[in-house]
Order: C-alpha cells, then sequence, then structure tokens
C-alpha cells in the first residue's frame, strides 16, 4: 500500500518552498536539487495542467516565471518545454520532480487548477505503487474542490488545505478531507489558532515563513512546520 505520513513527526519540518526558491529559479529541478542539497525534510511544488501533463510551475501564466509570456494553459507541451525557466532550468513535469528527488524526502504537491486533482491522483499511484518506490506524500490545495476530488481517488494520500486568512468553515474543510495538516498563511497565524488546528486533530504547517526569529516563536506556539524560500536559514 501507498505510504502515508506518519501520525505523528518528530521535530520541526522544515519543507523548502518551490525547492529554495529564494536561491534558485523556483519550481525547477535545481531548485529542488539546493533544497535538497540543504537538508530540508520536505520539499513544496505547484502543479498546473499543460494540456493532458501535469507542469510544475505556480502562476496562471508563464511571464513572472519564464522568459515566455501568456497562460500556461495556452502553450503546447514542446512551447512549455523551450521556455527558459531561470539560468537554463526548464518547467518540469511532475513525473520528473518526483523522479529527481531521494524518497526520503517528503514532497508537498499543491493542486493549482481544474483538472489537476485526476492526473495526480494517476502520477502519485504510479510513484507510490510498490514498497520499493513509496515516499512520503502530501497534497494541499486552496481549490478545496479538486483536493475533494484528488482525495476520493486517493483517500490513503495525507491531504492539506490551505488558507491565507482564517474562516469558519475551515474546520469542517479539514474533517471532509481527513486533513493530516492545516496549512496556514503566516498572516493568518496566531497561538489561538495554531491551538484550535491542534484540537481539530490535524497538524499545523505555516507558510511562507522566511524570518528564523518568526520560525522559532511559531514552533513555541506548537506548529508543526513551515515552508521558507530560505532553507539556508532554517538548517545548519
Amino acid at each position: 500500500m501507498p505510504k502515508m505520513l506518519p501520525q505523528s513527526s518528530p521535530g520541526f519540518l522544515i519543507f523548502g518552498h518551490r525547492g529554495a526558491a529564494g536561491l534558485a529559479p523556483e519550481n525547477t529541478l535545481g531548485s529542488f536539487a539546493r533544497a535538497v542539497e540543504l537538508g530540508v525534510d520536505g520539499i513544496e511544488m505547484d502543479v498546473r495542467m499543460c494540456g493532458k501533463r501535469a507542469v510544475v510551475i505556480h502562476d496562471v501564466d508563464v511571464d513572472r516565471t519564464t522568459d515566455g509570456s501568456g497562460p500556461v494553459a495556452e502553450h503546447s507541451f514542446s512551447a512549455l518545454r523551450n521556455l527558459d525557466a531561470g539560468c537554463g532550468q526548464t518547467i518540469p513535469t511532475l513525473q520528473e520532480a518526483l523522479e529527481s528527488l531521494p524518497r526520503e524526502v517528503m514532497v508537498n504537491i499543491e493542486l493549482k487548477g481544474p483538472d489537476t486533482g485526476k492526473t495526480v491522483a494517476e502520477i502519485v499511484h504510479r510513484q507510490l505503487d510498490g514498497e520499493s518506490r513509496s515516499r512520503l506524500m502530501l497534497v494541499s490545495s486552496f481549490d478545496y474542490a479538486e483536493l475533494a476530488r484528488f482525495h476520493s481517488l486517493r483517500p490513503e494520500v495525507a491531504c492539506a488545505p490551505l488558507a491565507w486568512r482564517w474562516s469558519i468553515g475551515l474546520r469542517g474543510t479539514a474533517r471532509r478531507l481527513s486533513a493530516w495538516s492545516v496549512n496556514l498563511s503566516d498572516q493568518a497565524t496566531t497561538a489561538q489558532r495554531v491551538a484550535r488546528v491542534r484540537r481539530w486533530g490535524c497538524r499545523c504547517l505555516v507558510y511562507t515563513v522566511n524570518d528564523p526569529e518568526r520560525g522559532r516563536q511559531l514552533r513555541s506556539w506548537g506548529v508543526d512546520g513551515l515552508f521558507t524560500d530560505f532553507p539556508d536559514r532554517f538548517l545548519p
């Protein structure tokens, strides 16, 4: 069976946000490799659809992170691959990104946009099919419908609703998804809200934290881990 995240994880988890987005071109194989080199517990990456392929890119457009322009969905896959995503890097597919990472490194896949839930569920199934290829994996999204679609297909894989602000419906969403964690924005995180999430039976992860002093405060509140653009600031 695929390997779920453990019910309790030791220590304070450090996830490289989009790899090591502050140190290398985000969401590229080079960025992921840099984060792994620094010793992160996990890698966070964003997935969108380009035709029938799941590709690793954050924005709906390619303008900010590549030398191209226009929506990802309006590019052919070959045209997307010809873009420079920074320092000569290309936009990877989700399959390539997962295969590039050591299996002991956790992966947090964020679903971006329509149809990602079903496609990512299929890719995750292939990746986790067989004990020798099992890895710790978390799938998250702001799109709770897409996350629910993924959860219905791969209920054994841990899920996490993302929230950039606190809402009264968050507890119900976490319950429907059997959420392993609730991933809050740094701006929305308070000690009281962390305690509330923990009472729901979920862990609390916080994004995007680049100040080590803030990281220490979050840890003192009982936060289970954070996402950072600069893993070097949080790791020895």
